[in-house]
């Protein structure tokens, strides 16, 4: 009875190790991602997981290594065909022209467009109508050659992944979504090996430690030598028939197509671009523009009718109006520009371009897309791993000598 005891102890060893193994990394694979806002008592009695706490770090890697080098904005602007885009947003345009009309001219004018017949009104409607595609088009020529200055694809990665932590805990998941689970695995094979080695050593010395050492050592080395096969080696080393290489870099044509897809479906796509344009840093660019093509509009409507427009308006109501249109047609950039969203999607091909690059690069920038972003916060997952496996070899030695 006393040496089935025995055995059935030693047996324990390497199986609670596999358990212990497979716990620790799964462990530290949640804690990367959750929970996504910060669970405790700041600064340091609680925990964060690491991607969403350092996101805008994240994103400024993910700009820096990947985004920023193989997408151009102006590439993608030049594009953007001013007819096309005209058509898309041509019955929207006219509601909003119709509307900044009547505005500004009850605003500017109350008592001339008043005693404007309705025939009159729909023949300023029409001629305003008429020039839209001309303007239109000179203006998205303008902000093609501008569009460095208008958009920033740094602030829009930046802004959207801040904003949005479920975003970016999405990217890295999905494209990681073959390594993540392996991770949590291998936690429990790795175990169990290091758990007989345990086992072995207890077999023929039986001091205290060797259990919760054991655990340390289960704990640690699971989460150190998963990170290391699924990143290392970076190049392929051929070995007989073999082919060895980090398993995120052997699915490097996989991954680019599901990182793509992403990047172009939820994070640079046609909404986005269109609120930063309009709302980062570069929305004072673009209002210069629609500023000046405007007033250069509204400059040869007026010439056709004066001198009758301008007695009724006076000089400073003229002014006023038109800074009040330039402003009327800007606040419904966003809404007007909605219906070129299914043009843009078509032509800007984000996913397309971003995927054939990706692939295209060599297996020390594709290591870029993921790992650098937690690589300087690896050690605390190890470490926490390694604490928890002590602490299951305490526990373990404790049930012996209970």
């Amino acid at each position: 009875m006393q040496w089935n005891s025995e055995i059935l102890l030693l047996l324990s060893i390497p199986l609670t190790s596999a358990i212990v193994g497979w716990i620790t990394n799964f462990m530290a694979v949640k804690m990367m991602f959750y929970p996504i806002e910060f669970v405790g008592f700041r600064p340091f009695l609680g925990w964060q997981g690491l991607i969403p706490a350092k996101r805008k770090e994240m994103a400024e890697i993910e700009v820096e290594l990947v985004l920023g080098k193989l997408l151009s904005v102006e590439e993608l602007a030049a594009r953007l065909d001013p007819d096309e885009l005209t058509k898309a947003v041509e019955r929207r345009l006219k509601q909003v022209i119709r509307k900044v009309v009547n505005e500004v001219m009850q605003s500017s004018a109350p008592q001339l467009w008043a005693a404007m017949p309705v025939q009159g009104k729909n023949l300023v409607y029409l001629r305003v109508e008429s020039d839209m595609p001309n303007v239109v088009k000179k203006l998205v020529g303008d902000v093609q050659h501008n569009i460095t200055e208008i958009l920033n694809i740094k602030e829009l990665v930046v802004y959207q992944l801040v904003n949005s932590p479920e975003l970016i805990n999405e990217i890295f998941l999905k494209s990681g979504e073959k390594e993540f689970p392996f991770i949590i695995r291998s936690g429990s094979y790795f175990g169990f090996l290091f758990g007989l080695a345990t086992m072995l050593l207890w077999m023929f010395y039986q001091a205290w430690w060797i259990l919760p050492l054991g655990g340390l050592i289960v704990g640690y080395a699971t989460n150190w030598i998963a990170l290391k096969i699924i990143f290392e080696p970076i190049n392929p080393i051929k070995i007989g028939p073999f082919t060895l290489q980090g398993m995120f870099l052997k699915r490097q044509n996989e991954v680019s197509k599901v990182y793509s897809d992403l990047i172009s479906e939820k994070l640079i796509n046609p909404q986005n671009i269109t609120h930063s344009i309009l709302n980062g840093s570069g929305s004072s660019h673009l209002f210069e523009l629609i500023e000046l093509h405007v007033n250069d509009a509204i400059e040869r409507y007026v010439a056709i009718a004066q001198p009758y427009f301008a007695i009724g308006v006076g000089s400073d109501n003229y002014f006023q109006m038109k800074e009040q249109a330039v402003k009327q047609i800007f606040d419904n950039s966003e809404a007007t520009l909605f219906y070129a969203y299914d043009y843009a999607n078509q032509v800007l091909r984000v996913n397309e371009d971003l995927c054939e690059r990706m692939r295209a690069l060599s297996p020390k920038e594709f290591e870029g897309v993921l790992r650098p972003a937690y690589q300087a916060d690896e050690w605390k997952l190890i470490v926490i791993g390694a604490l928890l496996g002590m602490g299951a070899g305490f526990a373990q030695l404790f049930g012996i000598f209970l």
